[in-house]
C-alpha cells in the first residue's frame, strides 16, 4: 500500500511515520514502473494539496538548486571568497578580510538577518523570535524578548531592514554578514557596504565537475516525463551560454568534433533562458520573447514566439542528431511559454523549482501552476526525524507531564484559598503543594534539556530546518511551503521513484482536539 501521503504538513504524530515494523529507516513501495522497488522515507515526495498527475499535461523546470545542484563546500565557499575580494578591492574594506575563512555548514535557509541591529534570527510560523544571535554571540532570553517581543516589531520582518535568508545562495552571504558584524563591533567605523558580482558562474563554467553534484538520473527523468505524453520545459533566469554548459554537464553531452553538441535540448519541449523570474510570471509582463540561435547565443526576434523569416538557415549549422531539437528563447512571459506548449489551463502544469519566492510562491498564487518545491536538506532531516522518534515521543510525555503537574499546582493553591483553614484536609496542602513543584520543576528540567539535545542534533545551532520548538519554522510556514508548495522533496530525482501518473494525497488535517485522541495508542485509551 503506498502511504507517501502520511507524511506530509503534519508531522505531529511521529507514531505515524510509515515503517516496515523492523525498526529500520521507513520505506513505502513505489509507484514507478519498476516493480517492487522501495522508497526511502527520505528520497520521497510529500503532498500539501492533492495532485493527479493525471490532469497535468506539462512538466516544468528551474535549473540553479533544481536540476543542477551545487556542491556546497566547493560553489557556496568560491561564492564568499569572491565577495571577501571584492569588498576589499572595490569597498576599501580592510586587507584583514582576505585572510577569513568560511564554514559552509554553519548557515542554514529560513533566517532573518536584521541589517540595523546586526542579528541573526530564526522564528517560528507566527514570527516569535525562538534563537537570536549577535553576529557569533547568542543573545540572552531578555535581550531577545526586549528586542522583539513586540507585536508590532513581529509583523515587520521584511525589506530593507531585514533580509530573508531563503536560498542556498544566500548562505554564504549570511556567514559573511555575521563575520562583518563581528568584526565592526571590534572596529567600529571600518565597515562600509556590500557587493555582488557576476564571477560566480564563469569560474562555475570552467569546471562545472567541480562545483556541480553529477546526476546520472536526470535524463531519465526527463525520458520518463516526455514518453508519458508531458511536454517538458525548462525555465532559468541563467542565460543561455551558462544553461548550455550546466545543462551539457547534467546530461553527458559532450563536445563532437570540436563542436558543441546541442543534444540535451532534445529532452526539453521549450527552454526559457534569461526569463526575468519571477517577473516572468506575471500574466500582464510585456517582454519582447527573442529566439536563440545555439551555436552563437545570437537574439533573434520572433512573433510572440512564433518564427520570423530569417536570412540563412539556423539548422544547417546544428550537428544532425540536433536537428529535431526545440528552440531555445530568451525573456518572455508565461503567456508566451503558454502558447508554446499549447497549455490551455494553468492547473495543467506543474513547475518543479527550489526558489520560494521566484519559482513557487509566483507560480502557484499568481498563475495556478501546481508546484513542487525541492528542499535538498530534507533528506537528511527527515531521516533524523525517523532516527529521533523515541525522543519526541518522550517529549510529548514530558509535556503532558508538565501540564498535569501545573494542573495540580493551580488546583492546590486555589484549595489554600477557597478551602476553610479548620477542614481537616487542610493541613496536607502546603506539604502536597511542595511535593508537585519539585516535581514540576524537575519535569520541567529534563524537558529543556531532551528539547536542547534534539535541536542540536538537526544543526548546533539553528536547529531543525522546518520547526523551532513545538511550532513550525518561518521557512515551513511563512515562506510558503505549506500553503504553497502542492509537493515538496529533497531532490529531483525522486521524481523517478513514482509513476509520472500518480495521484498524490495529503494527509487528513488535524484539529488540537482530533489530535490527542488520534495520537493515543490502545494502551492509553483502556487507562
Amino acid at each position: 500500500m503506498d502511504k507517501s501521503h502520511e507524511i506530509g504538513a503534519q508531522d505531529q504524530i511521529p507514531v505515524h511515520l510509515p515503517g516496515n515494523g523492523s525498526g529500520e529507516d521507513p520505506c513505502i513501495w513505489s509507484s514507478s514502473p519498476e516493480p517492487e522497488q522501495k522508497i526511502e522515507i527520505g528520497k520521497q515526495i510529500f503532498c500539501n494539496r492533492s495532485l493527479n498527475m493525471k490532469n497535468i499535461v506539462a512538466v516544468g523546470f528551474d535549473m540553479d538548486y533544481t536540476l543542477a545542484q551545487y556542491k556546497p563546500e566547493t560553489f557556496e565557499t568560491l561564492a564568499y571568497q569572491g565577495t571577501v575580494k571584492k569588498l576589499v578591492s572595490d569597498l576599501g574594506y580592510p586587507k584583514e578580510l582576505l585572510k577569513w575563512s568560511f564554514d559552509w555548514k554553519y548557515m542554514v535557509r529560513g533566517l532573518v538577518l536584521d541589517k540595523n541591529r546586526g542579528n541573526i534570527l530564526k522564528m517560528d510560523r507566527h514570527k516569535y523570535v525562538k534563537v537570536a544571535y549577535h553576529g557569533f554571540k547568542e543573545l540572552s532570553k531578555e535581550d531577545k524578548v526586549g528586542t522583539y517581543g513586540n507585536t508590532l516589531v513581529r509583523n515587520s520582518f521584511d525589506e530593507p531592514d531585514y533580509a530573508l535568508i531563503d536560498t542556498l545562495f544566500s548562505l554564504a552571504e549570511a556567514y559573511l554578514f555575521a563575520q562583518l558584524v563581528d568584526f565592526k563591533d571590534s572596529h567600529p567605523g571600518e565597515i562600509l557596504g556590500h557587493v555582488e558580482d557576476g564571477t560566480l558562474k564563469q569560474m562555475v563554467a570552467k569546471d562545472p565537475k567541480r562545483y556541480i553534484n553529477e546526476d546520472p538520473s536526470i535524463v531519465p527523468i526527463l525520458q520518463m516525463l516526455r514518453a508519458s505524453g508531458r511536454a517538458v520545459f525548462l525555465v532559468t533566469n541563467s542565460l543561455w551560454d551558462y544553461t548550455n554548459i550546466v545543462m551539457n554537464f547534467l546530461c553527458g553531452s559532450p563536445v563532437v568534433d570540436g563542436r558543441t553538441n546541442f543534444g540535451w535540448l532534445r529532452y526539453f519541449d521549450v527552454v526559457i533562458t534569461g526569463s526575468a523570474k519571477p517577473s516572468f510570471f506575471d500574466e500582464e509582463n510585456r517582454a519582447n520573447l527573442f529566439e536563440v540561435e545555439p551555436e552563437t547565443g545570437m537574439l533573434i526576434n520572433t512573433d510572440n514566439g512564433s518564427p520570423m523569416p530569417q536570412v540563412g538557415d539556423i539548422a544547417a549549422r546544428l550537428l544532425p542528431e540536433d536537428k529535431g531539437a526545440h528552440k531555445v528563447f530568451q525573456g518572455g512571459s508565461v503567456g508566451h511559454l503558454h502558447k508554446l506548449l499549447s497549455v490551455a489551463s494553468s492547473p495543467q502544469v506543474l513547475y518543479v523549482g527550489d526558489h520560494i519566492y521566484g519559482d513557487i510562491l509566483r507560480s502557484k498564487k499568481v498563475l495556478g501552476w501546481r508546484t513542487m518545491l525541492v528542499v535538498p536538506e530534507l533528506e537528511k532531516e527527515v531521516k533524523l526525524l525517523w532516527e529521533s522518534r523515541n525522543t519526541r515521543k518522550e517529549l510529548q510525555f514530558l509535556r503532558s507531564e508538565r501540564d498535569r503537574i501545573e494542573d495540580e499546582i493551580h488546583h492546590l493553591k486555589w484549595a489554600l484559598k477557597s478551602k476553610n483553614p479548620n477542614d481537616n484536609a487542610y493541613p496536607k496542602i502546603p506539604s502536597e503543594l511542595d511535593k508537585f513543584e519539585l516535581e514540576g520543576e524537575k519535569v520541567r528540567s529534563n524537558h529543556q534539556e531532551t528539547q536542547r539535545k534534539l535541536h542540536q542534533r538537526f544543526h548546533e545551532v539553528w536547529g531543525q530546518l522546518m520547526k523551532t520548538g513545538y511550532q513550525n519554522s518561518r521557512f515551513a510556514h511563512q515562506v510558503k511551503v505549506e500553503r504553497f508548495a502542492c509537493l515538496y522533496t529533497s531532490h529531483v530525482s525522486n521524481l523517478g521513484l513514482y509513476s509520472p501518473d500518480k495521484y498524490y494525497r495529503t494527509s487528513e488535517d488535524f484539529m488540537p482536539h482530533e489530535f490527542n485522541i488520534v495520537a493515543y495508542e490502545p494502551r492509553d485509551m483502556e487507562a
